[in-house]
Formats: structure tokens, sequence, C-alpha cells
């Protein structure tokens, strides 16, 4: 376990209030509402919006954090809302080795780090961790909020299909089914609103 890593995000989720009910990411409600439940793993599952959401929609989730705090507060979360027996938290460190298993839907909301994971890596294996049919959903950042952990002015964030070849998979067994640059109002944890631009990748395993 990256230590490092742990403190970091610790702080982060030690630093703001715990929501009695996080909201669900607003790209993965649209594109996964049409389909059928199975068994999702939500990669960075953080204050627990997205978990909470597809297990109210009949998935079975898995959902990882290398924070201790979410993973608590997420465990927490799915005993008050009745939904333990569906969403199992856990703490990982996406650095070391991936979670065995297989998975209808992968999900990679916003995993961006300062601390050098290697993403390609994580997002191919998540890849190869789906059954046949399976997808994976992955969502970045396309530009800085003012309440992004991340200020930085020089960073640049890669379009969808650059992403996509990062990853480097074979299209005729994954081929992307989705590469789009869109654009929302956001909310920010202290109330505050701002015009922020998403990447979505979905990757859909056909073999």
């Amino acid at each position: 376990m990256n230590t490092e890593a742990v403190e970091f995000w610790d702080g982060v989720y030690e630093a703001r209030a715990v929501p009695d009910d996080p909201r669900p990411n607003a790209r993965l409600t649209e594109t996964v509402a049409g389909l059928v439940p199975g068994d999702v793993l939500d990669l960075g599952c953080g204050d627990g919006g997205d978990a909470l959401w597809l297990a109210r929609q009949g998935w079975r989730v898995t959902a990882l954090d290398i924070s201790a705090v979410a993973v608590r507060r997420l465990s927490g979360l799915a005993r008050a809302h009745g939904l333990a027996d569906r969403l199992t938290a856990e703490q990982h460190d996406l650095g070391g080795p991936f979670p065995p298993g297989g998975f209808d839907l992968i999900c990679a909301h916003y995993l961006h780090t300062p601390l050098g994971l290697d993403r390609d890596t994580v997002l191919r294996a998540a890849a190869h961790a789906l059954r046949p049919g399976g997808r994976l959903l992955i969502v970045d950042h396309g530009s800085t909020a003012p309440w992004s952990w991340n200020q930085d002015p020089d960073i640049r964030y890669p379009a969808p299909r650059e992403i996509a070849a990062g990853i480097g998979l074979d299209p005729t067994c994954w081929p992307v089914e989705r590469a789009d640059v869109l654009h929302r109002t956001a909310n920010g944890p202290g109330g505050q609103t701002a015009e922020v631009t998403d990447h979505l990748l979905v990757i859909h395993r056909t073999a």
C-alpha cells in the first residue's frame, strides 16, 4: 500500500463533510441507465455516490479506494441506506495487483492523482477484467474546476481518443463505443457552480 497516497487521499476526504446521500456523477447515470445490471467495479469510489446509485439500480457493486476514510464512510452509508447486501467497499491500491474477478461494468470516474499512478496499466487491466459484452466507462476531467485539488495552470487533459490509444487495446476485441467531449454545469462541495468539460470514453469488450 502506498502510504503517501493513503495519507494524501485520507486528508482530502477528512477535510470535507460526510454527505448523507452523495450524488452520482451525471455521466454515469446517463451512460449506464439502459444497461442490464450485473457485477460492477468502481475504481476510486471517493464519496460513494456512484456506488450507491449503482446498487440502487440492482448492480452488485465492488467499490475500491486507496483512502481508508472514503472506504469507511461508504461502508457506513451502504448500511444506512440498506444496500450493504449489494455494495462492498474495499481499500485497494491500484498501483499494485489489479483486483481479481470478472465484471460486466468497470467505472473509472476522474481517476486522477498527483502521486504517479500508471493509469494506462490500470485501465488496460480493467479492460481485461471485463466479461464479454462488458463495458469500461472512463470519465476524465477536460477542464479545471475552481474547487479542484489540482490548480496547475499548465495541466493538459488528453482527449478520449488519446486515452484509448494509451491503453493500447486490440480494437477487434475492445472497440471504442463512445469518445465524447461534453460540457455541463457542475456543483462544487461548497455549493459553488462552474461550467466544466468532461472527456467520456466507453470501451466495449466484444470477445
